[in-house]
């Protein structure tokens, strides 16, 4: 059996994310967790850490509805650093994972995509991650390995 580590925070509720850990399950055999780092929103100017968690924890629990009603079985946490790269470490040092899917929206308004965060997880961590493109539109979604 595989185990994933699922970093996402504003994409979790997409039908992409779903379908592709769906086809994972099915095909790996595979285990979920999900880490949503309680990353600050980007369409605030002002936030506070805990408005922050609050955000995360409730698209937590909404993912983890939609995976448990798709018959996929998953846990998930909270992340408690603002930085998606310290959430990730702190979660790998806890848990055996063979591999990091980062789920993130179009490179436009990414910002884990500008930061770079997969290469960065992929340096920091040494696993394989899989940066997952959840684009808002019906239209093509690539998926890249490094």
């Amino acid at each position: 059996m595989r185990r994933y580590l699922v970093v996402a925070n504003q994409t979790l509720g997409g039908p992409r994310l779903v379908d592709e850990l769906s086809d994972r399950a099915l095909h790996d055999h595979a285990a979920f967790d999900v880490l949503v780092p309680a990353t600050p929103p980007h369409d605030h100017l002002a936030w506070t850490e805990g408005a922050a968690g609050l955000q995360a924890r409730r698209r937590l629990d909404d993912i983890l509805r939609h995976l448990d009603a798709a018959a996929i079985g998953a846990t998930g946490t909270v992340g408690d650093d603002i930085d998606p790269v310290d959430a990730v470490d702190n979660a790998v040092r806890r848990g055996s994972y063979d591999e990091i899917i980062v789920a993130t929206p179009p490179a436009g308004p990414s910002r884990w995509i500008r930061f770079d965060l997969p290469h960065r997880l992929a340096r920091r961590t040494r696993l394989p991650v899989t940066p997952l493109i959840v684009a808002r539109a019906r239209d093509a979604t690539p998926r890249l390995s490094w």
